[in-house]
């Protein structure tokens, strides 16, 4: 297929390209900048400059391709008390590619997030979904990324072969910019490696590698409308990462009290106390997905994590 992929030089975008293209698709990346443009050509993959708030490039491209994966989302604004108008510009990217797609049969896929979807059960592929009721925290910019994932699954009864693609808080693997290496960083910054409460928290977890590879296997053959987890590790103890992380930094490791949380973990706070579990074993049903690479615990005791910051 000929696929045009948004957010493709970044974290997961950049796993997501070679995997397609040593599956023997072509690729072709968004590029809003001259850094993510030699990147995309250094990974092969051809370059249509342009921004997410540019709709009729998006709707150009797509209609040019076999497929479109979106994987970009303004994650600078999102953390910054933007998230309502990241999800905002997120939505308008989607129905724009929804336009374009319409009556095709063409793969789109977004990705979504598993976090805070069922806490304290074992969330499934049918949690979230927009038949299923949802807990009183989902309220502004994450109530309206979910209600953009519902969109982009309802686009399967106007001809699209949508899919939406949940990954959990932890994406990891060296080069990992994300929530965990923040956490790594927070506990340098400290000196304390620290968990909220008890720790008994768990987050679910995924090499940035089987991402990659469950959204190549959605883009060529996930039912339309469907929803998927990239899941390897099921629920990781938050005191248990905290743990590794001390060991690897010389740190004490202790809890941070609820009432401290914020100021300890700043905006990381709200997410880090969040008990998570999510499963992912229809996804593994339905596509045949199994994930090969380390998983996060073993992939923290390799040390990329606890580099040396250059400056």
């Amino acid at each position: 297929m000929r696929v045009f992929i948004t957010g493709a030089s970044g974290w997961i975008g950049s796993a997501v390209v070679p995997e397609l293209i040593g599956a023997g698709h072509q690729v072709v990346g968004l590029a809003r900048s001259d850094a993510s443009a030699a990147a995309l050509t250094a990974a092969g993959a051809e370059v249509r400059r342009g921004t997410l708030d540019d709709l009729d490039t998006l709707r150009s491209a797509a209609a040019d391709s076999d497929g479109v994966i979106h994987l970009a989302f303004k994650h600078d604004i999102a953390f910054s008390g933007g998230f309502e108008d990241a999800a905002d510009a997120d939505r308008r990217a989607i129905d724009t590619f929804g336009e374009a797609l319409a009556g095709s049969d063409r793969p789109f896929l977004i990705a979504s997030g598993t976090l805070g979807l069922a806490p304290g059960q074992v969330a499934t592929e049918q949690h979230g979904q927009a038949s299923a009721p949802l807990g009183a925290h989902w309220t502004g910019g994450p109530a309206k990324r979910l209600a953009n994932a519902h969109a982009t699954a309802a686009l399967a009864e106007r001809g699209v072969r949508s899919s939406i693609v949940r990954l959990p808080p932890t994406v990891h693997g060296d080069g990992d910019h994300g929530f965990l290496a923040t956490v790594v960083a927070i506990a340098r910054e400290k000196g304390v490696s620290g968990y909220i409460g008890d720790g008994a928290n768990r987050w679910p977890a995924v090499h940035r590698s089987d991402a990659a590879h469950l959204f190549r296997l959605a883009l060529e053959s996930a039912p339309a409308g469907s929803t998927l987890h990239a899941v390897a590790d099921e629920g990781v103890p938050i005191r248990s990462v905290a743990e590794v992380i001390g060991r690897h930094l010389a740190l004490p490791v202790a809890s941070i009290d609820l009432d401290d949380a914020a100021g300890h973990f700043t905006w990381l706070a709200a997410f880090l106390g969040m008990d998570s579990p999510t499963s992912s074993v229809h996804t593994r049903e339905v596509l045949g997905w199994q994930p090969t690479q380390p998983g996060l615990m073993d992939d923290l005791d390799k040390g990329h994590y606890f580099a040396t910051p250059t400056s």
